[in-house]
Formats: structure tokens, sequence, C-alpha cells
């Protein structure tokens, strides 16, 4: 994982970072390496991630961690995570979001994590992933937590993309990490 990412996670907690990849090996070794930066520092880390990619991802932290380092992760399917409701619907989403990482809160344990975002076709309304995002910039801010959303680069169109630069302070590409000039503080009314 970048540097100049590590230096800031350990300067502060709310961090809400895009992370836009293009090659699946690139994809592999971050979300490892936020892992084991995570658990190292003492946070449960909660992972957002398809069924596909998941059990590649927990067969190579087996191999890093300890027993014990692996009970520190959470793992969240991603369809069962966007589609809670039986279709992609932001305040579903968030709600389902607030009460996974109520226990975290309440007992007040360190916390971060890694969001898979995916969806089926181009056709979905990409509006929405805009409102859920406002939502979730606001809940890294109130709730003090890092947070990567992941996407797939070349699935993002320039809506988009754009979209995603307005609603994240910060953006990793595969080796630099930048502070999104675009960037809009969201102001959501609950």
């Amino acid at each position: 994982m970048n540097s100049k990412m590590n230096a800031l996670l350990v300067e502060r907690k709310n961090v809400h970072v895009l992370y836009s990849f293009n090659e699946i090996e690139n994809y592999m070794k971050q979300v490892l390496n936020y892992i084991e930066v995570g658990i190292e520092a003492g946070d449960y880390v909660i992972l957002i991630e398809n069924d596909r990619l998941y059990p590649m991802i927990h067969k190579e932290l087996c191999t890093r961690l300890s027993e014990e380092q692996m009970e520190f992760i959470h793992f969240v399917n991603s369809f069962d995570f966007y589609c809670s409701s039986g279709s992609y619907h932001p305040p579903a989403i968030a709600e389902y979001f607030n009460k996974m990482v109520q226990p975290y809160l309440e007992n007040k344990v360190s916390f971060r994590s890694w969001a898979h975002v995916e969806w089926a076709t181009m056709e979905e309304p990409l509006h929405l992933i805009e409102d859920f995002e406002k939502i979730v910039d606001e809940a890294v801010n109130e709730y003090s937590f890092p947070l990567i959303c992941a996407y797939e680069g070349k699935r993002m169109p320039e809506y988009l993309k754009t979209i995603l630069m307005e609603t994240h302070p910060y953006v990793l590409m595969e080796d630099d990490f930048i502070v999104s000039e675009q960037y809009q503080t969201s102001n959501i009314v609950k």
C-alpha cells in the first residue's frame, strides 16, 4: 500500500478513499496490504467483497496472518450488502452498514473497511452511486474510520468518474495517492 496513504491513516482515522484499479493482481496486492496494515494497527477490518475474490483473499491472508489475527476480519458478501433490499438502494445499504458497525461503535473498537463496488450492467442507475457515496462520506467523518471504495477503472464511464472524484477526498491509483481536487463536502440531511 502507498506510504503516503499509510501516513495519513496513522495521522487521522476519517479517511475516505477511491481506489480505481485495472488489474486484479494490483487489486489483490492493495486489499491484502490494507487488511494487514489495519490488523497490525489493531483495527478490525470489514471486508465487503464478492464471492469470486474473497476465497483467494482469504487463502492468501491465511498464509500471512495468525489464526488470532484472522478473527479481526469481518467478511460481508458484496451482493448481499449492496442489494440487501432487493436492489441497489442507498438508504437500505446505509441502514445495513450502520447495523453492521454498531457493535464496533458501542464497544469503542477501532475498525476500517474495504468495499469492492460492482454492478451488473451499465444500465444501472449510476446516480444512485452518487447518493450512496455522499452518505458514506458523511459516515466516515461521523464514525471516524478509514474506508477504501474499490471500483474497476475500465467499467467506470466518465460520468461516474466525475461523481467519484467529487465524493472521495482521496484517490489511490495503482502506484499513487492523491488528494482529489474535485472533492465536494456533502451535506446530507438524514
